[in-house]
């Protein structure tokens, strides 16, 4: 009697152990179940532009830079801008400015002198502006403006490559400067170094498909001609997918890195120009309104721009009259003689 007794008691024994195993692993699943579905459920990283920083109110800082033909094989640091403006000057040749903003750049270049019309761009961009010499027209305009401007020709922190002028190259061609620089001659003259001025463009994170837009065309080349001096070819690479910069069938590399330049929109539109001087200095038609396209990731599509004056900022919309939104890239602004080719295809 006694041993049936105690078989009966080892059974039930058995039978909690099992029941309070099976209730573990029960548990023990349900709560990896909610682990796993707690982690499914924490937000995804939030994607952030790789060009600019949004949140960041540092100022801009525009440097004019030589496209001379001489120039073009020295020219460094454009793939660090964010934007590049690109206009004709005298004899035919144009000069770039680019912008930058957050960078520590320690060589752009080369550096030239200043053309009144592209403080207009500057100021649209509430940049701090850099050159070396200028204009008479040019000088007249930052004085009486009070454009905070950091000059080669007074200011320091400005240097000449001392091997491009061991190789014969003509002085004018080997002036550089660099971020630094820029900063500690603004901050001694007292430049305010943030800005609450919005962005020029609107950005978007997520690529942009233009070929669905009314009026795409494809973009595999964009020819761009300025004068018989100076033609631009931006050719699209689909693998990288953005343009690299020809300059009269060259491609064109940082003087530096080796790397090619490169763009991932591009803003083309033409405006009226003509001598203002018998030297033949230029005035630009650049106030007002037109069209042109905007271009990226191997296709086109027409756009209009319209700028109101000098200081404020230029409106680029698609044809359904919504403000445009760019890539998130360098963009290159090319403002082309009216009356010169312009071949997309």
């Amino acid at each position: 009697m006694k041993l049936k007794w105690n078989r009966i008691i080892a059974v039930f024994l058995v039978f909690i152990l099992l029941i309070g195993v099976g209730v573990y692993f029960i548990f023990f699943n349900k709560k990896e179940e909610v682990q796993l579905e707690e982690e499914s459920q924490e937000p995804a990283v939030e994607k952030k532009l790789q060009i600019l920083d949004l949140e960041s109110n540092t100022r801009p800082i525009a440097v004019m830079i030589n496209n001379h033909k001489t120039a073009q094989p020295y020219q460094t640091g454009l793939n660090d801008a964010y934007l590049v403006y690109e206009i004709v000057v005298e004899g035919g040749i144009t000069r770039m400015m680019a912008v930058f903003k957050d960078q520590d750049t320690a060589t752009i270049g080369t550096v030239r002198s200043s053309r009144h019309y592209f403080l207009d761009y500057a100021q649209e961009n509430d940049a701090i502006y850099t050159h070396f010499g200028w204009s008479p027209q040019a000088e007249e305009d930052i004085n009486n403006l009070n454009i905070d401007n950091v000059n080669g020709m007074v200011d320091s922190g400005f240097w000449r490559d001392q091997e491009l002028l061991n190789n014969g190259v003509p002085s004018e061609h080997t002036a550089y400067n660099n971020i630094e620089n820029i900063l500690e001659v603004a901050d001694k003259r007292g430049y305010e170094t943030t800005s609450t001025k919005d962005t020029l463009l609107n950005y978007s994170v997520d690529e942009i498909d233009l070929s669905t837009m009314e009026g795409a065309i494809k973009a595999d080349n964009v020819y761009i001609e300025y004068s018989s001096y100076q033609k631009n070819t931006f050719k699209y690479d689909p693998v990288n997918k953005v343009y690299n910069k020809y300059s009269n069938d060259t491609l064109r590399k940082d003087y530096v890195t080796g790397k090619a330049f490169e763009a991932k929109n591009i803003i083309t539109y033409q405006v009226n120009n003509y001598s203002m001087d018998s030297y033949g200095r230029q005035e630009i038609e650049n106030i007002g309104s037109g069209e042109g396209y905007f271009i990226s990731n191997g296709y086109a599509v027409p756009i209009t721009w319209e700028k109101e004056s000098p200081s404020s900022q230029t409106v680029y919309k698609f044809l359904d009259g919504k403000e445009i939104t760019v890539n998130d890239g360098i963009t290159y602004i090319q403002i082309q003689p009216k009356g010169k080719t312009l071949e997309i295809e």
